[in-house]
């Protein structure tokens, strides 16, 4: 038996803000939507590098405010990459922590994003 890695289900209230979030912002890339119909929430997935979300308007799906540990290889350089897009809503920064760097982004919805690079003695 092997287990794949978990995708992490956030809860969005609006489609375009999570564009403007995820994909502008973030740098995600949008791999597929699903509804089941025109008038209804709809389900999508976005990956960047190896981390893969599920964005969701489905109420049964998540709880607004819910965090996602994320690991990233160089964390300084996400911090600068995002910084340098100069959003809006948003400047996230780097801080020390016993075990590396982290550095914690909010989506508009109240989710959090904790990217975390592991720093080794």
């Amino acid at each position: 038996m092997q287990f794949a890695p978990a995708i992490p289900i956030l809860r969005i209230f609006s489609v375009d803000k999570a564009r403007e979030f995820y994909l502008d912002f973030l740098g995600f890339t949008l791999d597929w939507e699903h509804r089941f119909a025109a008038d209804l929430p709809l389900y999508m997935q976005v990956h960047r590098d190896g981390l893969i979300l599920h964005l969701s308007e489905h109420h049964g799906d998540a709880t607004p405010g819910s965090a996602v540990f994320a690991r990233v290889a160089d964390l300084k350089a996400l911090e600068h990459e995002l910084l340098a897009k100069r959003y809006g809503y948003a400047r996230p920064t780097a801080e020390a922590v016993d075990w590396g760097l982290e550095m914690q982004v909010a989506d508009p919805f109240g989710n959090r994003l904790r990217f975390c690079q592991q720093i080794d003695d």
